[in-house]
């Protein structure tokens, strides 16, 4: 009876979801073998217990490896429950809330794309993507880079048309409110509601979109500095504008041009050349998410903006680059839409370039090795850059042909 009942349950089951399932438990088996500390996750912890505490938030160095506290306050606020778990318990629900988190992003993302975003198409992705290097490292920090991902997808792959729109805007705000990078949605949508304005006078939904974000930001991080002033005010008036708190510029892991830039010019701090190199990204990226915007591309703007916001960025650690997800996604429905050789070699190095983990072949770790770092190794340790360089390429060169054709 029990051999029926089991061979019911499968016929019953859809492929997808044992694929799914079969594929998250190999991921959990081989975090656990690896022995992975989730050691970002117990930094949140104890920046939860000095809050809990009263104690200084931005005096706390914490783990084995001394680190510091790099967020906003209000991030340490939402981290205080975790004080209430012990460490098995915490990570356990960690690694547990980031795989639902993971299948939230996919569904999202295939939302946004214009792929299938049913519920075998979420599993299958799912499946797949979890072996990512950005969201094994995610999982393997216990890193909340899937939460913000997805609030802010949330947010952007809202229809203006629906009931409850008005409140689109309130997850990029607390996004920013946790960690800064999310802020340049706002900008990203300030910047298209100016050309929807100067374009045809209808400015209204990306700006409102903006000032909704801006006001949850607003309200969050009053909220934090009601609860916690000292330490609010020490970081929006020091520790913000302290990049070197947050981990050495030419680290491996450090996924965006000054990290690259310092590993090319063979120093911690690549000064003026960063600061020119990142301006012109910025306004390339920008232009190419705007432009996207005012052709309808909802896709192509969102994620523009996305690895805009990861490439100027002072550090973005690979787990970072969990917006990898949609990039491969629309690169793939843009081949099955437009078809053509190119395109879907475009699409498959864009997987092989998350998926491959190169970044760690490279000298890298204690004595600043990667200050050494010979030309094929720097190519190696800066794919994710390169990658999305191309991403932001081919925005601006299909911006270009849309207005010629």
């Amino acid at each position: 009876m029990t051999v029926l009942a089991l061979a019911a349950v499968h016929r019953r089951v859809p492929p997808a979801t044992w694929a799914c399932l079969l594929s998250f438990t190999a991921f959990w088996l081989a975090q656990r073998a690896a022995d992975v500390s989730m050691i970002d996750l117990l930094v949140y912890r104890a920046e939860g217990a000095t809050v809990r505490a009263g104690g200084d938030l931005y005096a706390l160095r914490t783990t084995e490896a001394r680190l510091p506290t790099t967020y906003p306050p209000f991030a340490a606020l939402l981290f205080t429950p975790l004080t209430l778990l012990d460490t098995a318990d915490m990570r356990a629900l960690a690694t547990l809330g980031n795989l639902l988190l993971l299948v939230a992003l996919v569904r999202l993302s295939l939302r946004l794309t214009g792929l299938p975003a049913h519920g075998r198409s979420v599993l299958w992705v799912s499946a797949a993507a979890v072996w990512c290097e950005p969201v094994w490292t995610t999982l393997r920090y216990g890193q909340i880079n899937l939460l913000l991902a997805v609030l802010v997808l949330w947010d952007l792959t809202r229809c203006p048309g629906r009931p409850g729109h008005r409140w689109a805007g309130v997850g990029i705000g607390l996004a920013a409110a946790v960690k800064l990078t999310p802020a340049l949605f706002v900008v990203f949508l300030l910047l298209t509601g100016g050309a929807e304005a100067l374009r045809r006078g209808a400015w209204r939904p990306p700006v409102r979109h903006a000032c909704v974000a801006v006001a949850a930001f607003a309200c969050a991080t009053l909220l934090a500095a009601a609860a916690l002033p000292y330490d609010s005010l020490r970081f929006w008036t020091r520790m913000v504008f302290e990049a070197g708190r947050v981990g050495l510029a030419e680290d491996t892991a450090n996924q965006s041009l000054r990290g690259v830039l310092a590993r090319l010019l063979h120093t911690g701090d690549p000064g003026p050349w960063w600061v020119a190199v990142a301006s012109l990204v910025a306004v390339a990226g920008l232009g190419a998410a705007v432009t996207a915007a005012l052709r309808g591309e909802r896709a192509w703007a969102a994620l523009s903006c996305a690895a805009t916001a990861l490439l100027v960025s002072p550090v973005s650690w690979s787990h970072h680059w969990v917006w990898c997800v949609p990039m491969v996604l629309l690169l793939g429905a843009d081949a099955l839409c437009r078809g053509g050789r190119v395109r879907w070699a475009v699409a498959g190095a864009a997987s092989l370039a998350f998926c491959s983990y190169t970044l760690w072949w490279v000298p890298h770790g204690e004595g600043r090795l990667e200050l050494g770092q010979n030309y094929g190794q720097m190519t190696l340790s800066a794919l994710y850059v390169v990658t999305a360089c191309a991403f932001l390429l081919i925005a601006l060169t299909r911006s270009r042909t849309s207005r010629t054709a």
